[in-house]
């Protein structure tokens, strides 16, 4: 029987999903100018948030566009950063401008990624998961030990802020990164702009498609013809790629790598926290799920002790007190809280991504 055009029409509308995170980004991007906290130390901590959703969004290209639980992202976000570091600082002889060390850091992450996925293209579920928490383990310990290059515990610094030594118009580039967090603060949003438009436009592209038919079915996939090798290495590449550009960014904005330990298990394991929270492969519920957990730890605990101890409540600093000491506990129960009522996801995708199956590591979506 023949659908009217009308009741065609509407369910046409009905399917469309209402990407809101685009509207969300602008709304932040003039947010600065009619907030004045923003020019100053909340809009550094905003900064790190926008850093860590792309990360987050990094991340989710392999969990939930692909079905690929990958324990080791934190280590491709130090890479990133350290590669930058290095091609910047001016303790080393290469002194590179941030656009040209920004382009390296990708690159030889995405170059990481590949190294990592094509030993392992076989493996799958727990397994796999296995092998990227052990090369997050041996970067980080690489990282450590190779002191004349990333300096070791100490790490490297000052990383010079973007258009260091570069004017335009009169402007100081590098003096207004330095004075004004805004232009950081922009310079982030419109990274993360740009990492949801293209996330976007892998989604429904063919590549899009075939990541979601592995991460479905990979047996499946296979037999209808998809290259499953290929699609994991693109993943794994696409992945690692904005996990650098992460890196960089980080590392650029602390003026510092931090030390190794930065890049460890736990940031991974927080990154994920925040992708499940959200939705698997959702990227509007990625980035709830950053503001929540991430959002928490960097802006809200840090303003939440300042008033404990402002009001007499914590005079002493106690951990037991403050809001920083239970901050893993508070992520825990928020994700116990989210498996038992709402495992698919604050902001699950249409299809209702929710969850890794034990055996195969692939989310239904």
């Amino acid at each position: 029987m023949a659908v009217p055009h009308d009741a065609s029409a509407s369910a046409g509308r009905r399917r469309r999903p209402v990407r809101w995170e685009l509207p969300a980004l602008v709304a932040a991007a003039v947010a600065p100018l009619l907030v004045p906290p923003l020019g100053g130390g909340l809009g550094g901590q905003v900064t790190i948030l926008f850093i860590y959703a792309i990360l987050a969004l990094a991340l989710n290209v392999m969990v939930g566009f692909t079905g690929i639980l990958h324990l080791g992202i934190a280590a491709l976000f130090g890479i990133g950063g350290y590669t930058a570091a290095i091609l910047t600082v001016p303790t080393l002889p290469f002194g590179w401008p941030f656009a040209a060390a920004a382009t390296a850091a990708v690159a030889v992450a995405a170059g990481a990624g590949l190294l990592l996925a094509a030993p392992t293209l076989r493996l799958r579920g727990d397994y796999l998961a296995i092998v990227t928490l052990g090369f997050g383990e041996v970067v980080k310990v690489a990282l450590r030990n190779l002191e004349e290059i990333t300096g070791g515990m100490q790490g490297l610094g000052p990383v010079p802020p973007p258009g260091a030594a570069l004017e335009i118009g009169g402007i100081d580039l590098g003096r207004e990164f330095v004075v004004d967090p805004r232009w950081f603060y922009w310079l982030a949003l419109a990274a993360l702009a740009a990492v949801v438009s293209g996330l976007r436009w892998l989604e429904g592209s063919r590549l899009g498609r075939a990541m979601a038919a592995v991460r479905e079915d990979e047996l499946a996939a296979a037999a209808v013809g998809v290259p499953v090798g290929r699609v994991k290495l693109a993943a794994f590449a696409i992945s690692s790629a904005i996990a650098g550009l992460a890196g960089c960014l980080y590392v650029t904005s602390l003026s510092t790598t931090a030390d190794p330990n930065t890049y460890d298990f736990q940031r991974s394991v927080l990154m994920l926290c925040a992708v499940i929270l959200g939705g698997l492969g959702s990227i509007p519920g990625t980035l709830a799920g950053v503001a929540i957990l991430v959002g928490f730890d960097t802006v809200l605990a840090p303003r939440a002790d300042a008033w404990l101890q402002q009001v007499g409540l914590n005079t002493t600093g106690s951990s037991i007190l403050s809001f920083s000491g239970w901050r893993l506990a508070v992520f825990g129960m928020v994700l116990i809280v989210m498996m038992r009522f709402r495992p698919e996801g604050l902001l699950p995708t249409r299809r209702g991504a929710g969850k890794l199956p034990p055996a195969a590591g692939n989310s239904e979506n």
